[in-house]
């Protein structure tokens, strides 16, 4: 029999309506364990728990918190080979690839640990004599977190950390199709000291808890990863209801090749950016755009690369790209290759679903060539192992075609050229630009978020987290 995981509501673990499988995707014959689904109700229930936690928790001792989430912190890395393999076996990330993230999920709350006591503000003169003025940061309330399934361990972290350090509240709803780390965690949380309420799990569908927790009036803010479309509706649905919100939404980013680029550096780096994680990264580079001198040794290069690449599973050693999530996704996936051919696109590699040893959904990483920047394969996030070349004449038609996309989360050059860099790093029209490096890696204690379509509302991670889980408070005192 399989174990069977429950909700954390109130600090009590409750059962929901009925349970369903976690399925590993590099074997659907291994169901990783059996996990509640929540109800309505039991949604209303951890709400109104985080609610009455919030004035004690609000108003609490910084060094409290600070232990609590170092106490987390702490546990997560001891257990990170474990955390890690369990990562990988619900979402399909390589070995490696999972323990990475279960190793920055506990950087993260060991960074937000020391945040609590780094907390500050200002003292300034009022323009009246004799009246003292003090800026101060509050905790904002109850924070309504919904996370997705790519980063099942890393994401709820990078939210939830800061959340705490700030003294908010916390209900959160992961991805119904990886809840086994959402789980794993929240019992890591249940026992670090934090008192009951404060934080709370709710597990389900979207359409079942989601906009329940959205439009909830005991919640205070939203921060939700995922879909554009889900984003935009979460948007307009707290713009009705006055409430504070963070978005994080996808991209569709680009790596430039220019013709002085490291030839083996830049076929590396559009690799590891384009497929690695299955390239199932709102930050993975799906458009490479190439300029016309170095194009037709880099699509040789990138051809004889991608032999090399071993697909498999993601607990098997030796594999560079694990499984697709999920079958849905992998259909998608699929489409876009037809999709991208029935443009016009050549398709160079890949594209075909593999059958391996263990029934799982396996494909082999897609590269389409002669590829035009109208064309659906580059305007539409595939989130699959999926990239597409565009070819550019120079670096002022690369640049051009770099920003020509509704996103703008990342995008990365490769070149050796300090003035064509630099000129980049101010042009591109997103949040985060990479130079000779894949777009796919950021750092947990720096800032991150993008542009246009691919964000909305203050910066996560770091110490620019303050900005979303915080109001500022103006206090004028006389002498």
């Amino acid at each position: 029999m399989t174990q069977k995981h429950d909700n954390l509501i109130g600090g009590q673990w409750l059962a929901g309506s009925n349970y369903t499988p976690n399925i590993n995707p590099s074997n659907l014959a291994d169901v990783i364990g059996d996990y509640t689904q929540a109800s309505a109700e039991q949604l209303d229930a951890a709400v109104q728990a985080a609610r009455a936690a919030f004035p004690a928790w609000s108003t609490s001792g910084i060094q409290a918190r600070a232990d609590a989430l170092d106490k987390i912190g702490t546990e997560i890395l001891a257990r990170r080979e474990e955390l890690g393999t369990l990562l990988s076996r619900e979402e399909g990330k390589t070995k490696a690839e999972g323990i990475g993230e279960a190793t920055r999920a506990g950087n993260i709350f060991k960074f937000f640990a020391g945040e609590c006591l780094r907390l500050t503000g200002e003292v300034v003169p009022s323009v009246r004599p004799g009246i003292g003025v003090e800026i101060t940061r509050e905790p904002v309330g109850v924070i309504g977190i919904i996370t997705p399934w790519n980063f099942p361990i890393a994401i709820p972290a990078w939210k939830i950390a800061p959340a705490l350090a700030y003294g908010n509240c916390v209900v959160m709803k992961p991805a119904d199709l990886v809840p086994g780390c959402a789980w794993a965690l929240a019992e890591i949380i249940s026992r670090s000291g934090i008192p009951a309420g404060v934080f709370n799990l709710v597990m389900g569908r979207g359409s079942v808890i989601g906009d329940p927790l959205v439009n909830h009036p005991g919640v205070d803010a939203i921060s939700f990863t995922g879909s554009q479309g889900v984003g935009s509706r979460i948007a307009q649905q707290c713009a009705v209801n006055l409430k504070k919100v963070q978005l994080e939404m996808g991209g569709k980013n680009p790596q430039v090749i220019l013709d002085d680029a490291d030839l083996a550096q830049a076929v590396e780096l559009s690799v590891q950016s384009a497929f690695f994680s299955t390239g199932q990264r709102c930050t993975a580079s799906s458009r490479l755009i190439v300029t016309e001198g170095i194009y037709p040794k880099f699509i040789e290069a990138m051809k004889a690369r991608m032999a090399g690449l071993k697909v498999g599973d993601a607990l098997a050693a030796g594999i560079d790209i694990g499984p697709v999530s999920s079958l849905s996704q992998l259909e998608q996936d699929m489409s876009y290759v037809d999709i991208g051919q029935a443009e016009g696109a050549v398709l160079l590699a890949g594209g075909e679903r593999l059958k391996l040893s263990t029934d799982g959904f396996f494909m082999a990483p897609a590269l389409l060539t002669d590829t035009t920047a109208d064309m659906r394969i580059n305007r539409e996030e595939v989130f699959g192992p999926v990239a597409s070349i565009i070819r550019v004449k120079g670096y002022e038609e690369a640049l051009l075609e770099a920003n020509n996309t509704p996103f703008g989360l990342a995008a990365g050059i490769a070149t050796t050229s300090l003035k064509h860099a630099t000129h980049f790093k101010r042009h591109s029209q997103v949040g985060m630009v990479m130079v000779n490096l894949p777009t796919a890696g950021v750092d947990y204690h720096v800032p991150f978020g993008g542009r246009k379509g691919s964000s909305y509302g203050s910066r996560e991670q770091g110490r620019y987290a303050q900005e979303f889980f915080t109001i500022v408070k103006t206090a004028y005192t006389l002498a």
